[in-house]
């Protein structure tokens, strides 16, 4: 990292994790659970500040903007629908707010002064990204198929039929290009403050002919906005937090091996094998591509549980610019 003036500072790093780490399939959603669950994070992203790194948060959304989609449904006949980036915002600014509120808590009790900025984080998309022609990501209630026929009819949705639950509406998850105000939250981070940035994969917007920004029905994915984040602030180590402990090869098979350092070009290959599904890791390892081979870093992949560890290299799987595959166990 280096300070405004040139002078060298603190390093930087940048964690991404999913918005089950709030809100888990297992809870009533309640705000008091997610304000608890909350509080259990700080714990291990004071973690990484407390090692001498400054911190950007990316966090995930799923369950939460899936829940706002679903109390937009129930109010239909009462207030207006909202869109999407709407209520992407809205969870912008509701987990963001969670996570300082309990962070600042946590550094209080540690006797710190840090400052914390949740910021609304709008990321550019391309209007004209192929994923717009094939949407494939589910978000909010399921519906009956007649609703869902409506809906298709009225509001001009595109919907999936899971066999067994209803109708759900899909949308498009283009890759995102860059990140608005990039250059205000390097500041932030310049002058000390612990960022809550890109929540959600970030707002989507793209710019119309006229060089306008608009709000597009998307979402995009936030292990691949982290990765541009961590860039944009030149991180020094990009943490890609998910539910397992090491990334796997063969994952699940019985000739699996965990890896514990893996050289960018040799996970390259195993992502074009396919190696690692779309749907899971594979997001994580190719965002982790995209930042070591822009910058030569590493990014470290592992869960909660063994993140202190990792932060030692004791644990986890770190992703690296050059060098041999080395194989390690969870423990």
């Amino acid at each position: 990292m280096i300070e405004a003036d040139g002078s060298p500072g603190k390093p930087v790093a940048v964690i991404a994790f999913g918005g089950n780490a709030l809100l888990r399939p297992t809870d009533h959603g309640t705000q008091e659970e997610q304000f608890t669950l909350a509080w259990k994070a700080s714990r291990w992203l004071y973690e990484i500040i407390h090692r001498g790194y400054e911190l950007a948060i990316v966090h995930g959304n799923g369950p939460q903007v899936g829940n706002i989609m679903i109390q937009v449904e129930e109010a239909i006949t009462k207030i207006p629908p909202q869109s999407l980036d709407v209520a992407v915002a809205q969870t912008q600014g509701s987990m963001g707010f969670m996570l300082a509120n309990q962070l600042r808590n946590r550094f209080n009790e540690e006797q710190i002064e840090k400052d914390i900025a949740a910021v609304l984080t709008e990321v550019v998309v391309d209007r004209d990204d192929p994923a717009f022609d094939n949407p494939t990501k589910p978000v909010g209630p399921f519906f009956t198929s007649y609703r869902a026929n409506l809906l298709m009819q009225e509001q001009g949705w595109q919907m999936v039929e899971e066999i067994g639950r209803g109708w759900r509406k899909v949308v498009a998850s283009p890759m995102p290009r860059r990140i608005l105000g990039s250059r205000m939250l390097r500041r932030m981070i310049t002058g000390g403050a612990v960022l809550v940035a890109g929540g959600g994969g970030g707002i989507p917007v793209y710019q119309d002919v006229g060089g306008y920004y608009r709000g597009v029905e998307a979402v995009i994915d936030k292990d691949y906005v982290a990765s541009i984040l961590a860039r944009d602030l030149e991180a020094d180590l990009f943490i890609v937090l998910t539910n397992v402990p090491m990334v796997a090869e063969n994952y699940g098979r019985p000739q699996q091996r965990w890896l514990r350092t893996l050289p960018v070009g040799r996970a390259r290959e195993m992502l074009e094998a396919n190696q690692f599904p779309p749907g899971s890791m594979g997001p994580k390892v190719r965002a982790a591509i995209q930042f070591v081979e822009g910058t030569g870093k590493e990014v470290l992949i592992t869960d909660a549980e063994h993140l202190k560890q990792a932060l030692e290299r004791k644990a986890g799987t770190f992703i690296v610019a050059s060098g041999e595959v080395s194989t390690g166990t969870p423990d």
